[in-house]
């Protein structure tokens, strides 16, 4: 599987981030002609993603990620996720598309949307993706109907008491309705081969998959007293992903394996496999977003402090890949790209357009001039996959590199 790093790239090997951004905005403001020269920008870690999943790998070895495309579809993402081996959480005949062609087989793709489109269930059947969810009657008769020989997954409510989301208002069922969901898909003849659940996004609370795998371990023996035999658990996303959460992540991995070693032996439940769905996990930290200051008011709207008030206006904002301070409870931290004074000011920082609500933060900062660069780290993960060109402003372009450290891993993995 190919894979062409963009011609622009930026070399990291030992500057930090701060030096190697100023040194490819030098470069990119020199070229001559260029239109898009104040335009924000990604800058994508491919090298990262080679480290998140080794690091998931020796955290929890019996648990193979599937990653949420809906998280982030950046092509250059999961060409390299592909090409790790890991497999793919897809909610819709697009996701599933873009990820089978890329070679993917059908067999590591899961269709984990419990509630789906006719004519989306035709196409998992059309492209052999027999992996799907279900949380409700309909559904069942559905599959029935259209693709008799799926393999299915009963789908439980399993919120995290702090996630961000709640997904089971929308999804999922309770153990005495998954009980009856499954006498139903055995009338119907139907193959439910085991059971996943969702905790909910920025879970912070280790202690959430124990409760789900719980409940999972009552309906495995419940599947098993009326003639199933599961094979498959799907302990769904939830996990950490910033650049800072890799104590919080172990946390959940060994509450997770603890748990299932306990609840789902191979001698309790032999032939089991399990699988996650991470989405922030792989994608968060990979992404750093940098965006221009175009214009900048002194004021007295800011609250706060003495001295001068700022705003600044940059060509990001809510409507595009800031998204994720509206649905996705982020709070982005803006980091200065140039050598700034240690002199701080009360600021807030507006997006590009001429919405009323596109704020963006207030943040103590040093005075900026138009025309200097700010970055924000950890968006990779909700913020491109929701981004809109709304009032006409583009979509932050991505420039990609691979740091010297992890250069030689990661042309193995494109050569395998």
């Amino acid at each position: 599987m190919e894979l062409t790093i963009h011609q622009t790239s930026i070399p990291v090997d030992s500057l930090s981030q701060q030096e190697s951004l100023r040194e490819h905005i030098t470069k990119r403001t020199a070229s001559a002609g260029r239109e898009d020269v104040e335009d924000p920008f990604y800058v994508v870690d491919l090298g990262r993603l080679i480290e998140l999943y080794q690091d998931w790998v020796t955290a929890m070895p019996s648990v193979t990620p599937f990653y949420a495309v809906k998280c982030n579809e950046d092509p250059a993402l999961l060409k390299t996720l592909a090409a790790l081996g890991t497999g793919f959480d897809c909610a819709s005949k697009h996701e599933m598309s873009v990820v089978l062609d890329l070679g993917v087989p059908p067999e590591r793709v899961v269709y984990a949307n419990p509630c789906k489109q006719t004519s989306h269930i035709q196409y998992a059947a059309q492209r052999g993706v027999k992996m799907m969810s279900f949380d409700n009657t309909a559904e069942l008769h559905k599959t029935h109907k259209h693709f008799p020989t799926a393999e299915l997954m009963l789908r439980i409510k399993a919120d995290a008491p702090d996630c961000v989301g709640k997904p089971g208002f929308k999804f999922g069922c309770t153990t005495a309705e998954g009980k009856q969901l499954l006498d139903t898909a055995k009338a119907l003849g139907l193959n439910v081969i085991g059971v996943s659940f969702h905790v909910g996004s920025r879970c912070q609370t280790p202690s959430a998959y124990e409760v789900a795998l719980k409940v999972a371990a009552e309906l495995f023996d419940y599947g098993a007293k009326i003639g199933y035999q599961f094979s498959l658990l799907d302990i769904g996303g939830g996990f950490p992903g910033q650049a800072g959460s890799r104590d919080m992540f172990h946390s959940v991995a060994s509450a997770i394996n603890q748990t299932l070693a306990s609840l789902f032996s191979p001698e309790a439940h032999p032939g089991v496999r399990f699988i996650a769905e991470p989405g922030r996990y792989f994608a968060c930290s990979t992404h750093t977003i940098v965006v221009n200051i175009i214009s900048k008011r002194s004021c007295d709207i800011v609250e706060g402090g003495e001295g001068p008030k700022f705003m600044y206006y940059i060509n990001g904002g809510i409507y595009g890949s800031f998204n994720c301070v509206l649905n996705d409870r982020a709070a982005p931290v803006p980091i200065p790209v140039k050598e700034v004074d240690a002199i701080v000011h009360q600021s807030r920082l507006w997006g590009v357009t001429c919405a009323g609500r596109d704020k963006i933060c207030d943040a103590l900062l040093p005075e900026f001039e138009v025309g200097d660069w700010l970055c924000f780290e950890d968006m990779g993960a909700y913020t491109i996959s929701s981004a809109t060109c709304f009032n006409g402003f583009p979509k932050a372009a991505p420039y990609y590199y691979v740091r010297e450290n992890t250069i030689d891993q990661f042309k193995q993995v494109h050569e395998q």
